[in-house]
């Protein structure tokens, strides 16, 4: 079945004069991410024109992560002055973008800033993100918070206990603003919803963000946030952070535990970090990810290790380009043409890159993606296409995803997961010749905000709500750990990103070359005007 478009200090801490960093010092240290270079030799093969380095508006709001860590630890910068710059830009840009929702009382806010500045005071610290602005996404449970999915059912309650993503942020020192807005359950990388409205593109507002972790990658490219959660199914980090010139992390399967969760041994979908660089991400990692009991598949390495140094040397390196999979992905054109003007920055790490074919029928990869993916959907999703009221309140690709799941035989499962198993085998040989694989992160620009889904792409019907972003499914069969960074802008601000896929629990590795990558091409410096 397809679709038609359809205050003050608390008196404990020092004053601010002591405390914190004069501004002058701290925009020295955020202009590090922001250094000027000719756009037009970082936008691949499309019309940059109208994109340019921005000048920073506020100097702690331009700080990475990794560098707003540091600076509230040497108490250079209070988290007081931290949360305010941070409320400040999100009341100042969040209309224009609808990104962040679900926002708290400043005063509440502040109150808990101030009591993180206390702490610091008596020599406390709850861990690297102590004081940070948080919003995780509006699919985590997340205590004191509602948690609506994107969903126009009820008068949401607050959550009493919080997701176990949620816990490890607010274990390492986060303190939760709000959530950040995702399409209806997720579905669909386009977002908007009925309950809080569309999510608009960080470069330019015209434009889809992507999705479904859409408000998370528009909340760190606009500064309202300095890193920031998602999830992921069918490219839900990737493509939002291609679409938004940022970068993520889909990890290995079992990397970062999702609890609750309706089957402890399903894995097609993950929870992940996203941030304005790399190094970012990698740090987010080293607080989400770690083994919980509760999930047999979660992996126990020590996640410290993500929050170490990143450098490595790539000489020798061999990159597999998998570009359209031969001609089986329809693309939007000059899509692929701003991928392969990027890969010359692997080269200029001292990769080497060459083609690289799947050597798999596809089509068989597609129909046991669509069975594998409705039936884990319709696991926990069909209380709401049972019931008549909630049914009729829910959009049709939903409904749709829910009647293909509860349609599922024992014999087309059966197909679906032989079929997996094959496509894994043959990526899996792939890596004798290549250490990492890259695809697109999407297969089209963003598309005009106001259009749910793009039902033709590269000249063929699309037949399904999804079927346009195939390229991202290919990899979630395989469970491998996935970068997204970015690729280029053509005209419009429209920006595309690349996938770099490693072998299994290569996680760390992805992570370097991604380093690597982004210290070649520099668009990680760039930002948008707002």
């Amino acid at each position: 079945m397809a679709f038609n478009k359809v205050g003050e200090d608390d008196g404990t801490a020092s004053s601010e004069q002591e405390c914190c960093m004069e501004r002058r010092e701290l925009l020295t240290q955020g202009g590090k991410l922001l250094a000027t270079a000719a756009f037009g030799s970082l936008a691949g093969s499309g019309r940059a024109g109208a994109v340019k380095p921005a000048v920073p508006t506020d100097p702690v709001t331009d700080l990475s992560g990794l560098e707003l860590s540091r600076a509230i630890a040497a108490r250079k910068v209070s988290c007081r002055e931290v949360m305010v710059a941070f409320l400040d830009r999100i009341e100042k840009v969040n209309p224009g973008f609808n990104a962040i929702v679900l926002l708290r009382d400043r005063g509440e806010l502040l109150a808990q800033a101030d009591a993180a500045d206390a702490a610091l005071h008596r020599g406390e610290t709850t861990g690297p993100l102590h004081g940070f602005p948080l919003a995780p996404k509006d699919a985590v449970r997340t205590r004191g918070l509602a948690t609506t999915n994107g969903l126009p059912l009820a008068n949401f309650k607050p959550e009493s206990s919080d997701g176990l993503l949620a816990e490890r942020m607010r274990r390492a020192g986060g303190i939760f603003i709000g959530k950040t807005n995702m399409p209806e359950l997720g579905l669909g990388s386009q977002t908007y919803n009925d309950v809080f409205g569309t999510t608009l593109n960080a470069w330019n507002p015209q434009l889809t963000a992507g999705g479904s972790s859409g408000g998370a990658a528009v909340a760190i490219a606009q500064r309202m946030l300095p890193l920031a959660d998602g999830s992921d199914m069918m490219g839900s980090l990737r493509n939002p952070a291609g679409w938004n010139n940022i970068v993520a992390l889909r990890p290995s399967t079992g990397r970062v535990p999702m609890w609750p969760t309706a089957d402890v041994f399903g894995y097609l979908a993950t929870e992940g970090p996203m941030g304005r660089n790399t190094a970012d991400v990698a740090f987010l990692l080293s607080v989400l990810a770690g083994q919980d009991p509760r999930l047999p598949l979660s992996l126990g390495d020590n996640p410290a290790k993500f929050a170490g140094s990143l450098e490595r040397s790539f000489k020798g390196a061999r990159i597999g380009w998998l570009g359209d999979l031969e001609g089986y992905l329809p693309t939007e054109p000059g899509v692929l043409e701003i991928c392969r003007s990027a890969l010359k920055h692997f080269e200029s790490a001292g990769c080497t890159v060459d083609s690289a074919k799947a050597g798999f029928n596809m089509a068989k990869a597609w129909d046991s993606w669509v069975t594998l993916r409705s039936h884990t959907l319709s696991t926990f999703a069909a209380p709401l296409y049972k019931n008549p009221e909630t049914r009729k309140r829910i959009k049709p690709e939903a409904q749709w995803e829910i009647e293909t799941g509860l349609s599922v035989t024992s014999e087309r499962m059966s197909s679906a997961m032989i079929d997996r198993n094959g496509w894994f085998l043959a990526v899996n040989r792939l890596f004798d010749d290549f250490d990492f694989l890259i695809l697109p992160t999407a297969q089209v620009f963003p598309f005009d905000a106001k259009t749910h889904w793009p039902t033709r792409v590269g000249g063929r019907e699309m037949d399904t709500y999804h079927r346009w972003m195939e390229v991202a499914s290919v990899g979630t069969m395989t469970g491998l750990p996935i970068g997204a960074v970015p690729a280029g802008f053509a005209s419009d601000r429209r920006a595309m990103g690349l996938q770099i896929i490693g072998p299994a629990k290569s996680d760390f590795a992805v992570l370097q070359l991604a380093s690597a990558y982004e210290q070649a091409s520099g668009f990680a410096r760039l930002r948008p005007d707002a």
